[in-house]
């Protein structure tokens, strides 16, 4: 037996005095008052970060998630490796499970200098020091320095059976259209970070950057490792196929894809634990996909997802719920809540593969944007590994409602997944598309709902409408339709000076004192439908927004504020009683078309499926010529 060291996680020092998401995410210095947090620039060093006093490391970066290494590979005895200028500093331990009420010491403070120590040639110490072993979920490590002294960097790692080292060839695969600020940042990020580092990764990954908008500079931004590769504008699920078809067609070995959006911040670190993982995972999780974290970026402490599952009805639901990782319960809890769950699937922001599952199940589905990810996951049924400090930061989707995406590629393509898919839950789907049409008629957002109606429609044109590279063209016609949302003082109405921002309108409505209004709000009434006496010449107000949110005295109103999340923009909507006849008679005519011919589109779609997701499909899509490395 050949025993080799194996990192784990590296600890991660911020290298500005503003790093994305905030030091708190890293390390607490709990020296530092919140009135003097500006002396934190001060500790921040080309090299190493300078400190005195107390820097406690159980953090979602620099926390060792025990109990998941434990779980994912078996490991039970971990080091953590510090690399020190000075050893008059003391290192303690503290640790935390689910249930806990607090953190707990797991070991008081010992001196540096107690521990294995190696003087390096610049004069540095390399400390090696055990972590506990304990039944505790998440583990880290706590500084004390009454003089200051320069951390350099730090380790986790384990040792290991080098036959039981997983072979890992990482392919990071990026889709771009027009997003030059956000790609070009990566790419060099990962050039000097990933590839110019000294780690197992570096001679293991390439990455593939797909360039759908073709405005990168290819030739100067590639690389024996960085492949930047023009493409049509295919949208994300084409990319993403174009990707998965370069990676695997190369004769670099790949073993695993990661899918990551263009538009992202990420740490590198997050690849690199991603790959260690990869490389030391045992058993059923030999086969797992690996999701990344979306924290966004407007609150970039919080996570919002990691992975999800597909409920019965249509919706999707987030298994995690806004956890804050600046939190050491959080952490905890981030760790501790279970994702191996039915009908799971993990968005595609940060998304790793095994190519030995691309090979059983295919390439995604040419659905342009929305629910390529739902689709292959629900197709896939992986088991899903998360971890703290794999993650991106991505632009919240919360704020950020456009019926074209969100309503017309959102029914079309779920539509879509369920048929190819052979899911049950086509009924509930349909039972959801009718709540959405009256709820959206409901407050005159007929623009929202024609795009809703044309999702249904041009899913029952059959698979064949999805067969051809037009995704960019029907997302432009589709894009028009948008409701057009005019800056508040263009509208110039005296009405809006009393209409609260979106955040501000949906937090007064939904208080206890509203309940009442609430439930009454949601009976089946469609003013269209009320006797024109009794309609109130005036103007309510509501959400821009899919759920619909109006405001208590938009009842029974002609005319609607549409106003967006921010308060800096809206529409103004008037009732239109020949428009509504016309949405309602076509959606009428949907309905008696699917009830005659659903069953044989959704067939239609699950035999097509096997050509939709081959290689001589997308080649023919794509216009490329690739096949799969046998080597």
């Amino acid at each position: 037996m050949s025993l080799v060291r194996h990192t784990l996680s590296n600890v991660i020092l911020p290298t500005s005095a503003d790093p994305l998401g905030g030091w708190d995410l890293y390390c607490k210095h709990e020296s530092l008052s919140a009135d003097r947090a500006d002396r934190a620039a001060e500790a921040v060093l080309g090299e190493g970060l300078s400190f005195s006093g107390t820097l406690d490391f159980f953090t979602y970066f620099n926390a060792c998630s025990l109990g998941k290494w434990k779980r994912y590979a078996q490991i039970e005895e971990v080091t953590l490796e510090l690399v020190v200028d000075d050893l008059n500093c003391v290192i303690g331990w503290v640790g935390r499970s689910e249930g806990d009420t607090a953190t707990q010491t797991l070991v008081s403070g010992s001196r540096l200098s107690y521990f294995a120590c190696e003087e390096t040639e610049q004069g540095l110490y390399r400390v090696t020091i055990p972590v506990p072993k304990t039944d505790k979920q998440v583990v880290g490590f706590v500084l004390q320095a009454r003089e200051a002294i320069c951390l350099k960097s730090g380790v986790y790692y384990t040792m290991v059976d080098e036959s039981q080292v997983n072979p890992v060839v990482l392919a990071l695969c990026t889709t771009t259209f027009k997003k030059e600020d956000y790609i070009i940042p990566n790419i060099e990020m990962v050039k000097e970070e990933i590839i110019g580092s000294d780690e197992p990764i570096a001679s293991h990954f390439q990455m593939f950057v797909i360039d759908n908008g073709q405005t990168l500079d290819g030739e100067a931004l590639s690389t024996d490792q960085v492949h930047v590769i023009p493409n049509k504008n295919v949208g994300g699920s084409g990319g993403f196929a174009r990707g998965m078809m370069e990676a695997m067609a190369s004769d670099t070995g790949v073993t695993h894809v990661l899918l990551m959006d263009d538009d992202v911040s990420v740490s590198t670190e997050s690849i690199k634990r991603t790959f260690n993982l990869l490389s030391l995972c045992k058993g059923k999780y030999l086969e797992a996909f690996i999701n990344g974290a979306m924290l966004p970026i407007e609150e970039p402490h919080r996570l919002f997802e990691d992975v999800s599952y597909v409920r019965r009805s249509g919706g999707y639901c987030s298994i995690k719920k806004d956890l804050m990782m600046n939190e050491a319960a959080d952490i905890v809890q981030n760790e501790a809540i279970d994702v191996e769950v039915p009908n799971a699937y993990g968005a595609w922001w940060f998304c790793c593969i095994p190519v030995k599952r691309i090979q059983e199940v295919g390439l995604p589905l040419p659905l342009f944007i929305r629910c390529d990810d739902v689709d292959y996951g629900i197709r896939s049924q992986p088991i899903y590994m998360t971890m703290n400090g794999i993650c991106v930061w991505h632009a919240g989707f919360e704020d950020r409602f456009r019926p074209s995406v969100d309503c017309y590629q959102y029914i079309r393509n779920y539509l879509i997944t369920i048929a190819v898919n052979q899911m049950p839950n086509e009924k509930f789907f349909m039972a959801r598309i009718m709540r959405d049409v009256h709820l959206n008629v409901r407050f005159m957002a007929y623009d929202t709902v024609e795009l809703i109606l044309d999702g249904l429609a041009d899913y029952l044109k059959g698979p064949e409408f999805i067969m051809r590279p037009n995704g960019d063209v029907i997302m432009q016609e589709k894009g028009k339709k948008n409701e057009v949302m005019v800056p508040y003082e263009e509208l110039d109405l005296e009405c809006l000076s009393s209409v609260p921002a979106g955040k501000e309108l949906q937090a007064k409505e939904f208080t206890p004192k509203a309940q009442f209004i609430k439930l009454w709000r949601t009976l089946p009434y469609d003013r269209h439908l009320v006797p024109q006496a009794l309609l109130r010449d005036r103007m309510g107000r509501a959400i821009y927004t899919s759920a619909a949110h109006l405001a208590v005295d938009s009842a029974l109103t002609t005319r609607i504020a549409a106003v967006d999340h921010h308060g800096e923009v809206a529409a103004i909507r008037t009732i239109d009683h020949d428009r509504y006849r016309a949405l309602m008679d076509r959606w009428h005519a949907l309905q008696k078309d699917y009830r005659k011919r659903g069953k044989a589109v959704r067939e239609a779609y699950a035999a097509a499926k096997p050509k939709l997701t081959s290689w001589e499909f997308w080649n023919d899509y794509l216009g490329t010529d690739l096949h799969p490395n046998q080597d």
